[in-house]
C-alpha cells in the first residue's frame, strides 16, 4: 500500500473515523490564484496548460502550498473526452468552451470514435502520473470526469447553454439517438477514469453539472442510469486501497436516495439543501460532501467562520461521513486569503465534533 501522510479525505469517504473534517475546494486550482494566472499565461492557452504534465502538476499543487487542504484534484477539464472525439474544442474569450462540430444527428453519434485513454488522452494520464510523483504522498489525488449527460449538453449545444433547447429537443424528439450518445459516453468515461486510477488517482469524482435541469423521470433515464453504469464499471481497489467514487449533481438534492442507490461512496451536495436533512435521508449509507455556497467567500472572515460553524453544527457530532467542500466551484474573483480563512475554519471548528480529537 502506498503511504499517504494525510489520508483523512480517503478515510472520510469510506466512513472511517477522522480527527477533524477534511476539506478541499472544487476548482481549488484556478483563476482566483495569481500564481495560476502566471502559469496560464506562460502556457499560452488553457488546453496547452492541460496538455503539459509539468505545468498541470504545478497548478494542481499551487493551492496546497497556500492552504492546508486535505486533497489535490487533477488539473484538467471536463471536456477532454469530447475534445478527443474530434469535435473541435476551442475557447472563446468571455463565452467559454465551444465545439466547431456539434452533434446534430444520429450519424454524428455513430461516427464518434471511442478515445484511447493512453492515446488521444494520454496527456491527462501523464499529468496524473506527474502530480502523484510531485505530491510525494502528502495528500491523496482526486481524478474526475464530467457525467455523460453534462458532456452531451456541450456536445449537442455546441457550448454553454441557458435553456438546453437543442439537447432537450433530441431527448424528446429522438430519444434513441441521445441514449446512443450517452451510452457511448458512459463507456468512454469508464475507460477514462479507470486509466486515471491506474495512473495514480486515489479517488474519482463524476461532475453532473447540468443534471439538475431535468425532470425527475428524465434525470433517472438520461443522467443517473449512465452514472450508475459508470460506478458499476470502475476499478474500486488499487495500490492496496479502496478507490472511493463521488457523484455530484448540481441541484440534485431531491434525488439523493436514487443517487445513493448507484453504489457510490459519496454524494456531493450543493448549497440548496441542508446537510442535516440530507444526512437524515441517507443515514450512514454514504459520505456527504459539501456544501457551503461559494459566494460566502466574498464575506468577512467572521462571516465565513460563522457559515462553516453552522454547516458543521448541521452535520452534527459524528467522526465519519463528511468531507467539507463548497457547493460548487470557487468563484474566480474570490480573494485567496478568504479561501484560507475557510480551510482553516473547517479544521479548527470541526475538531470538537470528532471524538478522536477530544
Amino acid at each position: 500500500m502506498t503511504e499517504i501522510k494525510n489520508d483523512r479525505y480517503l478515510r472520510a469517504l469510506l466512513k472511517q473515523p477522522v480527527d477533524y473534517t477534511p476539506v478541499w475546494m472544487m476548482r481549488q486550482a484556478g483563476r482566483y490564484l495569481p500564481e495560476y494566472r502566471e502559469v496560464r499565461a506562460q502556457a499560452g492557452d488553457f488546453m496547452s496548460l492541460c496538455r503539459d504534465a509539468d505545468l498541470a502538476s504545478e497548478v494542481t499543487l499551487q493551492p496546497l502550498r497556500r492552504f492546508p487542504l486535505d486533497a489535490a484534484i487533477l488539473f484538467s477539464d471536463i471536456l477532454t473526452i469530447p475534445d478527443a472525439m474530434g469535435l473541435g474544442l476551442h475557447f472563446v474569450a468571455g463565452e467559454g468552451p465551444k465545439f466547431a462540430l456539434p452533434i446534430q444527428r444520429k450519424a454524428d453519434v455513430l461516427n464518434l470514435p471511442t478515445p484511447d485513454p493512453e492515446g488521444e488522452l494520454q496527456y491527462v494520464m501523464n499529468a496524473v502520473r506527474q502530480i502523484r510523483k510531485d505530491l510525494q504522498g502528502e495528500v491523496p489525488l482526486i481524478g474526475f470526469s464530467g457525467s455523460p449527460w453534462t458532456l452531451a449538453t456541450y456536445m449537442i449545444e455546441g457550448g454553454p447553454s441557458k435553456a438546453f433547447t437543442k439537447i432537450k429537443k433530441m431527448m424528446y424528439a429522438e430519444p434513441a439517438t441521445l441514449h446512443l450518445l450517452l451510452d457511448k459516453l458512459a463507456d468512454s468515461v469508464i475507460d477514462y477514469l479507470n486509466a486515471q486510477i491506474k495512473a495514480g488517482a486515489q479517488s474519482v469524482m463524476v461532475f453532473d453539472t447540468w443534471g439538475g435541469v431535468l425532470t425527475p423521470k428524465d434525470y433517472q433515464d438520461f443522467s443517473l442510469q449512465y452514472m450508475h453504469k459508470i460506478v458499476d464499471g470502475l476499478i474500486r481497489e488499487n495500490e492496496g486501497r479502496r478507490v472511493p467514487v463521488t457523484l455530484f449533481t448540481k441541484n440534485g438534492g431531491m434525488w439523493l436516495e436514487k443517487i445513493v442507490a448507484t453504489g457510490c461512496d459519496a454524494v456531493g451536495l450543493d448549497w440548496t439543501i441542508n446537510i442535516s436533512d440530507a444526512k437524515a435521508r441517507v443515514g450512514d449509507k454514504v459520505t456527504l460532501q459539501g456544501n457551503m455556497d461559494p459566494s460566502i467567500l466574498y464575506a468577512s472572515p467572521e462571516r465565513i467562520r460563522q457559515e462553516v460553524g453552522s454547516i458543521l453544527d448541521d452535520y452534527g457530532h459524528d467522526d465519519t461521513g463528511h468531507v467539507f467542500n463548497l457547493g460548487h466551484g470557487i468563484h474566480l474573483d474570490v480573494p485567496p486569503d478568504n479561501a484560507g480563512v475557510f480551510v482553516d475554519a473547517v479544521h479548527e471548528l470541526s475538531k470538537p465534533y470528532h471524538k478522536s480529537s477530544v
